[in-house]
């Protein structure tokens, strides 16, 4: 296998395009090699097979996922209150959804992976550090809630940034935000209930 990093990733951001618009059918070595623009069958010295061409797209998904350096020192800034909390989250809703073929082909990597057991076990390990690193964060942080309700925002937050990508004309901006606004508050209040 070639060991060229920055071609490698430029290929894998070639089948995140191509999963993202032709499915996982469409995924082959040529239809990456011709989104990447590069010669016939050079996506297939980078990768061993098609399972191997799925786990690392999972795994680059998530690096381009993340926010960069100058968003997470936002959050830093301004109160720790549900107001504050609510903002953060609206980033987080925008600039997931603002990736759109990421985000599309990590659902048909979701899907796939009920049928590679690999795949499963590496978007498996990804998603968990990702929710940990959210919820230490947000414990770091001082906004309002606990772990429970860093959980629900991340599922609650997730579906919404579906709806937004796949039926984009259901909901409005002004929902978005009641939603966003809602989500926040009932789970803070959720987490800081008695018994909770």
């Amino acid at each position: 296998m070639r060991k060229n990093d920055e071609r490698r990733r430029a290929l894998i951001d070639a089948a995140i395009e191509v999963l993202a618009r032709d499915g996982a059918r469409g995924l082959t070595f040529r239809a990456v090699d011709a989104e990447a623009a590069v010669p016939l069958g050079t996506a297939s010295n980078y990768f061993a097979n098609r399972d191997d061409l799925f786990t690392q797209i999972g795994g680059r998904v998530y690096e381009r996922l993340l926010p960069d350096d100058a968003t997470l020192a936002a959050v830093d800034e301004g109160a720790r209150d549900h107001r504050r909390y609510t903002e953060v989250m609206r980033e987080v809703v925008g600039r997931v959804s603002g990736f759109r073929s990421g985000y599309l082909a990590l659902l048909e990597l979701r899907l796939e992976s009920t049928r590679r057991p690999a795949l499963r076990e590496v978007l498996t390990k990804r998603i968990r550090e990702d929710i940990d690193i959210n919820i230490a964060n947000h414990e770091a942080s001082g906004f309002p809630g606990d772990t429970t309700s860093v959980l629900l925002m991340y599922l609650s937050l997730n579906w919404l940034i579906l709806e937004r990508l796949t039926l984009p004309d259901l909901l409005s901006p002004a929902e978005v935000d009641t939603v966003i606004d809602a989500a926040v508050e009932r789970a803070v209040a959720i987490a800081d209930s008695p018994g909770a």
